[in-house]
């Protein structure tokens, strides 16, 4: 489960956030390009956040689907 004390410093404000256990496999890249980036460490971040109903369950899709848990949904 995502640390919200690991939340990687590239996450934009708001509810959701990617933590430093995240091993790079692509899958939220994959999965919503419009929402996760990678940086040059190899950590996936949040660049938005979701807007509308159907967004959210976008991601809450890919939040449980990350290999890692790395995916939090308890950002500020």
């Amino acid at each position: 489960m995502a640390n919200l004390s690991d939340r990687l410093p590239n996450n934009i404000p708001g509810q959701y956030y990617v933590d430093s256990s995240c091993i790079d496999c692509d899958q939220c890249r994959a999965q919503a390009p419009e929402f996760f980036a990678r940086d040059d460490n190899g950590f996936s971040y949040v660049i938005r956040q979701p807007a509308t109903a159907e967004e959210v369950t976008l991601i809450e899709e890919v939040v449980a689907s990350c290999a890692t848990a790395s995916i939090g949904n308890d950002g500020a």
